[in-house]
């Protein structure tokens, strides 16, 4: 779980994560966060792995971070901001469990969500297209945080990612290398700007820059 300035959601979050009936380890990593997150999370107990990074050093770092302290078989992506909930945890799993596939992509576009017209929503329906065009798949939502591996794939991918650019540039490497994504419908509340929302457009270039980029690396 990577968090910056999650104050007003981590306690929410946690809890939802600690309610499902999954054997499982938590691993948060803390990207140096000043809205008073970290001095609630070192209330923690001890059955929590906590990370805190001395400087803020983005959203891929974090998941690189927490991934060098993975232990289980699985990794799942959470995010702190409340947008995906983790009750959603036994569908994303199960295709891996049933051994369909070793690598499933929560998408909130197969589901009943209700998507306001937004350059945020666009945006990502054009990443998604995109990455479809350059790496032959069908993907419907690129873009969505919940995202599900077997951590032996996750670790072969040598990520690099130091921000958003992760969600694209982990979609490119396991497509790249044959792997089949295979995607189940979740549920979706998205938040706004004013509540803390941190991704802009200017993400949304550097994700695209990154498709081209691994497009054209051998």
């Amino acid at each position: 779980m990577p968090v910056y300035n999650e104050r007003d959601t981590i306690s929410e979050i946690l809890r939802q994560v600690r309610a499902v009936d999954i054997d499982k380890e938590i691993i948060i990593v803390d990207d140096c966060s000043t809205d008073g997150t970290r001095d609630w999370l070192k209330l923690l107990d001890k059955e929590i792995k906590i990370t805190y990074h001395a400087h803020n050093k983005g959203k891929g770092e974090a998941i690189k971070t927490g991934l060098r302290e993975a232990r289980g078989d699985l990794v799942i992506i959470q995010d702190a901001d409340l947008e995906y909930s983790p009750q959603e945890y036994y569908k994303l799993i199960e295709p891996i469990a049933e051994g369909k596939t070793d690598i499933v992509y929560g998408s909130r576009f197969l589901g009943n969500n209700k998507f306001p017209v937004s350059c945020h929503h666009w945006g990502n329906r054009f990443l998604t297209f995109m990455t479809n065009l350059l790496y032959g798949s069908k993907l419907t939502d690129m873009e969505t945080c919940y995202k599900v591996f077997r951590r032996e794939i996750l670790l072969s991918l040598e990520l690099e990612a130091v921000s958003f650019e992760f969600e694209p540039e982990v979609t490119a490497k396991a497509l790249k290398k044959g792997y089949n994504i295979l995607e189940v419908p979740v549920s979706y509340r998205g938040r706004g700007y004013h509540e803390g929302k941190k991704i802009s457009w200017k993400d949304g270039l550097a994700a695209l820059r990154c498709l081209l980029k691994l497009k054209l690396r051998d």
